[in-house]
């Protein structure tokens, strides 16, 4: 499990703690310029593949993966078109309805242990998609930013709204890969001549991060270079919601996600990886998930 609630309230916080298995901010600073990147999507066409890697974590083992001719979301999806969508629809988010196991409106949003409090995720009051670090945080001025604090429900409404759907993780996976045989998307090296690739931690997690990316928490969407199919940030900034579900044990319905995030470092998690994938509660969201949308010729093909 990715993460998960321990349903046990602290007397002291009035809150769930909250258990990681997987990665993940530290302080805000000022991000560098990124061009803007309109709207697009991207063709891709049938293909049978192999999915996952021998070389790292155990879930991510070799299979086959089918994919029929889809077009892709070029990037994120950004928190002004999750706006759009929430003025036209008046829909209200997960985040922004009691949570179960908490009785309040809420999320989960990282922060760095110490003596006080040793766990890295907290569930926060208030926390949602416009206030994704909880009450004092604002999306102002970050239109460009991808959404976070979206449920697997919430994303799936975003989708159907826009007549999309949500990628399988064999569509999410071959679209991001884009034919490398190579450990990351861009090559063998995680910084070729130095020079990041995509938004991840650097240093060490979760005490440092030297921020050489020039970012600390979310990056607008486009920041880094897009792969081979014109698709940005498929590698870090935010894991991404897929449709494919996996058994698990939790109560509630666990989906794969995909890309790691902005939290991933080398030392802890390093799944900043095409083939690299995790599981999420469908019902929790976090300030590190957000997710991109899909079309299929055949709106019936959602192979695995």
């Amino acid at each position: 499990m990715f993460l998960t609630r321990k349903l046990t309230h602290s007397a002291a916080l009035g809150a769930v703690s909250l258990w990681i298995s997987g990665c993940n901010p530290v302080k805000t600073v000022s991000a560098p310029a990124c061009p803007t990147i309109p709207y697009a999507t991207q063709l891709i066409t049938s293909a049978t593949f192999t999915m996952g890697a021998t070389r790292t974590y155990p879930e991510e083992a070799e299979r086959v993966g089918r994919v029929g001719n889809y077009d892709i979301d070029a990037h994120e999806v950004t928190n002004a078109q999750f706006a759009a969508f929430i003025d036209a629809t008046g829909y209200i988010t997960t985040a922004e309805k009691p949570q179960v196991g908490f009785d309040v409106e809420g999320a989960a949003v990282f922060m760095p242990p110490n003596a006080d409090n040793p766990n890295w995720w907290r569930f926060v009051p208030g926390a949602t998609w416009h206030q994704p670090e909880g009450p004092g945080s604002s999306i102002k001025g970050q239109g460009t930013y991808p959404v976070v604090q979206v449920s697997y429900e919430d994303a799936l409404a975003y989708a159907a709204w826009s007549k999309r759907d949500l990628p399988t993780e064999a569509e999410w996976e071959y679209a991001a890969g884009a034919g490398a045989a190579s450990q990351y998307v861009w090559g063998d090296e995680r910084t070729p001549s130095g020079k990041e690739m995509a938004n991840t931690w650097q240093g060490t997690f979760p005490l440092e991060n030297t921020q050489n990316d020039g970012f600390d928490l979310r990056a607008p969407v486009g920041c880094f270079p897009a792969n081979t199919h014109g698709l940005y940030d498929m590698i870090g900034n935010v894991w991404e919601w897929t449709k494919s579900d996996t058994p698990s044990s939790s109560a509630a319905p666990t989906y794969v996600i995909k890309g790691g995030s902005y939290l991933c470092a080398e030392n802890y998690c390093a799944r900043y990886r095409s083939a690299a994938r995790q599981f999420q509660e469908a019902d929790l969201p976090t300030n590190h998930i957000g997710f991109r949308t899909v079309s299929r010729q055949d709106p019936d093909d959602t192979r695995k």
